[in-house]
C-alpha cells in the first residue's frame, strides 16, 4: 500500500467525486498520479515508503472557481499519510486522515 492516499468528497452532491486527477510530486518532480474512483478514493498513488520532506498533491477538480487545489504537506517518519479533501463549487477543506 501507499505510503500516501486520498479520498475526495463532493459535499454539495452529497457523494463522492470519481474522476478526479490526482498527482503526488516532490521538489517539483512527478512521483505519481491516479484518478479517483467510485468512491472518490485513490488508494495506491505513490510509492510505499517516502522520505522525509516536503510533498505536494495536486488535484484537477475542475469546479466553477477552483480549477485546482494544491496541497503541501511534510512526511517526517514511515508513518501513513491520507490527505481527504471535501470538495464545493466554491470551497474546500483537507485534514489529516487516517
Amino acid at each position: 500500500m501507499s505510503q500516501v492516499t486520498t479520498h475526495v468528497l463532493d459535499t454539495a452532491a452529497g457523494r463522492p467525486a470519481a474522476g478526479i486527477l490526482v498527482r503526488l510530486l516532490a521538489d517539483g518532480e512527478l512521483l505519481a498520479s491516479g484518478e479517483t474512483d467510485a468512491d472518490g478514493r485513490v488508494s495506491d498513488l505513490g510509492p510505499e515508503a517516502l522520505a522525509p520532506g516536503d510533498y505536494r498533491l495536486e488535484f484537477d477538480v475542475a469546479t466553477p472557481y477552483f480549477p485546482r487545489i494544491t496541497i503541501d504537506f511534510k512526511v517526517t517518519d514511515a508513518s501513513h499519510h491520507h490527505v481527504p479533501v471535501l470538495l464545493s463549487p466554491y470551497g474546500y477543506t483537507t485534514y489529516r486522515g487516517s
